[in-house]
């Protein structure tokens, strides 16, 4: 199965997707914002994929450029995003390549259909 890393700013999110996820048969890591992060990206810690939220509070860097800086560094790391707000233009063309995109509030359902499709991408 994958090493999934979840990036959140909501612990609770963060923790009800790390369990989901981890339910599924996956490992999880989990950062509450995009330095701590990009500190696992760095190590050499193994990760197939990214489930991060675009709009990290308090973060001067978002998800959009953790994912961008990242897959530079994992150029093979798979990417889901998520948001509760609307994306952008701008953001809608980063949900190519293997990255992908899942609207907040987001079921189990779906969250596991997301990271299929991700995985499988």
């Amino acid at each position: 199965m994958a090493v999934i890393l979840i990036v959140e700013d909501d612990i609770f999110t963060r923790n009800m997707a790390e369990m989901m996820i981890q339910d599924w048969g996956h490992d999880t890591l989990s950062a509450s914002d995009v330095d701590e992060a990009l500190l696992l990206v760095k190590s050499p810690q193994h990760i197939d994929a990214l489930f991060t939220d675009i709009y990290l509070k308090k973060a001067v860097l978002g998800g959009c450029d953790l994912a961008r800086h990242a897959v530079e560094l994992r150029p093979e790391l798979r990417v889901l995003y998520t948001t509760g707000n609307s994306p952008t233009d701008q953001m809608k063309s980063l949900f190519v390549d293997g990255r992908h995109f899942l609207p907040k509030p987001y079921t189990p359902d779906q969250l596991q259909s997301s990271v299929r499709g991700m995985l499988a991408a």
